[in-house]
């Protein structure tokens, strides 16, 4: 996804696409609502199609502006896939922790995440539902031990209760941002060429950064 500087009201240094999967009903629409509108439905339906929402914050000084798509867990959805991932560099990926299947899903969801996009994406796993422990299906061991394994970040959420919910999403925010400032940092030591650098309009490449992970560690909570 792009990274520029836009005039007017609606400036930002860089734009990002996120992408939210996992299985319906998992709670991947109020996650997006709670972040972009700090609203929480009980009555929420299942999405039907794709729909995105805009968030815009300050990470280390730069306007980052979130574009977060949000598309249902239904199989006949799947159709859709390649135009869902197409430029997104970070993804949260939900599950229930209330019902284990959600759970078991989650390297399903992964390889199609990564069948479709740059192999070092930033992947947050996300357990949502944490409010609701009289009903646990899966402990947070289980959580970080796959998040470890897959080398994916990793945090429990209640969309509900808005708790890591903003965490969650603005951990994503500035690993992106670290990639993307490391590399033009990496190109001006180098003495490269202006067109190195990602620029007005440019599309921003994440790839080759497999020892970013090191550096980082996989796992976070709060």
């Amino acid at each position: 996804m792009a990274g520029y500087r836009a005039g007017g009201e609606d400036e930002y240094d860089y734009l990002f696409k996120l992408v939210l999967i996992g299985d319906s009903g998992v709670g991947k629409s109020n996650l997006l609502s709670r972040f972009t509108k700090n609203e929480f439905n009980l009555e929420s339906k299942s999405t039907i199609g794709v729909e995105f929402a805009t968030r815009s914050l300050d990470i280390d000084g730069k306007i980052i502006k979130a574009q977060i798509w949000d598309t249902a867990g239904q199989e006949r959805y799947r159709a859709i896939t390649s135009a869902y991932y197409r430029g997104a560099v970070g993804a949260l990926l939900v599950y229930d922790v209330t019902r284990r299947s959600t759970f078991e899903n989650v390297i399903r969801w992964l390889k199609e995440l990564r069948d479709h996009t740059d192999p070092n994406i930033v992947v947050m796993l996300i357990g949502n539902k944490s409010d609701l422990r009289h009903l646990l299906a899966v402990s947070t061991e289980d959580g970080k031990e796959l998040a470890e394994r897959e080398s994916l970040y990793f945090m429990e959420t209640s969309a509900l209760e808005a708790t890591n919910v903003a965490n969650a999403f603005s951990e994503v925010l500035s690993h992106i941002h670290m990639i993307v400032s490391r590399k033009a940092v990496e190109a001006a030591d180098e003495v490269a060429t202006a067109s190195s650098v990602p620029s007005v309009g440019e599309t921003i490449n994440i790839r080759d950064d497999a020892s970013t992970w090191k550096k980082f560690g996989c796992c976070s909570s709060s």
